[in-house]
């Protein structure tokens, strides 16, 4: 039986979940390549033959996506299978249309047929866009969960930039389980807060081995999504995070419509610091869209370390890459936190970037007053290093998740700019969590 050569578009996370799940072990089918995209330097490596399985002896090539065509041309390619998240459903369409006038049908896979049932309660939390606030939220909820006495692990969704196979099972425990491993900034920025606050974190690669072992110290699995894309594990809760400053995009961009649909849960976070009309039109949208979630108001509190550091001051502010890069979004808690200070003005890091932050910052132009905290490798790190050092302003606000000083020399005077979640409405999650612990035959102290 002749094999259909398949491609699997990707960003290096949901492609080989798809692929292990679905294609790894399927006689009919032969996975070519794994394109790659959004995200420097995941492309031109192999996926390692001791994950590809016995089809694959040599692995699979990765590759950059805009070899598309030329794969299925040449290695006649019959079938492309998108996945990854956070794009526009034109975009989508624009994909599906270059693959279909190549001869090769375009697939996108159900929710269902990629997700791993656990033999623990599990509560997803997802979003309709990145940038929403989901880890916040997923720390809230945990934090919950633990006050009541139920032991709750972190398994977040896939970022495997580094050494493949290393990654296939990693759990974080402590800050040094992140130096000793070399994780990425934007790694470190979705685990620490969280080893910070005692929560073990579980991620890598082989999500059905990573929940295995996850299963073992945990009465409640949280899946903790990346971008808007969808869970890989069967959830037994499904939250959403909406976001108020983005208002449209939940009906926009895939898969976060899907979520908004599948939901038991929306949260509207960031209400605060949103325009009320807006955050009633979302609550509309969300009662249209799902007549059966329950709608959660949230807050999301920024901090200034130190409040009076900005006052006056022209201020560099570095971002939550993901969130200002693919995620769209022209500023986030580093912005708001600088004017909430009172700032004088906001600096334009473009002319001071070098090297792959230049190049980022070229690929989105909508950034002329932040700097996105980019570092997926030891050069992107030097260069964000460099631009910091370049860039003349009177303070810097590290808007990041993480203490960025902490991995690069900043030279100028810096603040944090922290943040945090809390109910703004009722029921809120507390309300909620009690609700699923009573529906799982789990007792919490309340």
């Amino acid at each position: 039986m002749d094999r259909v050569k398949t491609v699997i578009m990707g960003a290096a996370g949901r492609d080989f979940h798809d692929f292990q799940l679905v294609y790894r072990d399927d006689p009919a089918t032969e996975i070519v390549a794994f394109t790659a995209t959004q995200i420097p330097g995941i492309d031109k490596r192999v996926f390692p033959p001791d994950l590809a399985g016995p089809l694959y002896p040599d692995g699979i090539p990765i590759v950059p996506e805009h070899e598309l065509v030329t794969l299925i041309r040449d290695r006649g390619v019959k079938r492309v299978v998108f996945a990854y998240s956070d794009i526009a459903h034109v975009d989508v369409m624009h994909k599906a249309s270059t693959v279909i006038a190549e001869g090769a049908e375009f697939v996108l896979l159900g929710a269902e047929p990629t997700m791993v049932k656990s033999t623990k309660p599990v509560i997803s939390v997802c979003a309709v866009r990145t940038g929403v606030g989901k880890s916040g939220i997923s720390k809230l909820v945990i934090e919950t969960l633990h006050a009541r006495g139920i032991t709750a692990v972190d398994i977040r969704h896939p970022m495997p930039y580094r050494d493949l196979l290393k990654m296939r099972v990693e759990r974080y425990a402590t800050i040094e389980d992140l130096d000793r491993l070399g994780v990425t900034i934007e790694e470190r920025e979705e685990y620490e807060h969280l080893v910070q606050a005692g929560i073990v974190v579980y991620a890598g690669v082989d999500y059905e081995s990573i929940l295995r072992q996850a299963e073992k110290e945990a009465d409640v699995i949280i899946w903790d999504g990346g971008n808007n894309d969808m869970p890989f594990y069967v959830p037994d809760l499904e939250i959403v995070a909406l976001d108020p400053h983005r208002p449209g995009h939940e009906l926009l961009y895939y898969p976060g419509e899907s979520n908004l649909k599948r939901a038991d849960v929306l949260v509207i976070n960031k209400v605060n610091t949103a325009d009320p009309v807006v955050v009633e039109q979302l609550k509309k949208t969300a009662a249209e869209q799902n007549h059966s979630a329950i709608v959660v108001l949230m807050n999301s509190l920024i901090e200034l370390a130190d409040p009076d550091a900005v006052r006056g001051k022209r201020v560099l502010v570095i971002e939550d890459g993901p969130t200002v890069t693919h995620g769209g979004m022209a500023y986030g808690a580093g912005v708001i936190a600088a004017r909430n200070g009172g700032a004088a003005e906001l600096v334009d890091p473009r002319p001071s970037a070098v090297g792959a932050i230049a190049a980022t910052l070229k690929a989105y132009p909508h950034l002329t007053e932040v700097l996105p905290a980019v570092g997926y490798s030891a050069q992107q790190l030097a260069d964000l290093e460099a631009t910091i050092a370049a860039t003349g302003c009177d303070v810097v606000v590290i808007g990041t998740p993480i203490d960025l000083s902490r991995l690069v020399k900043i030279e100028q005077p810096s603040v944090r700019a922290t943040y945090r979640v809390e109910d703004a409405s009722e029921p809120g999650i507390a309300d909620i969590i009690d609700a699923f612990l009573g529906m799982q035959g789990l007792v919490g102290d309340r």
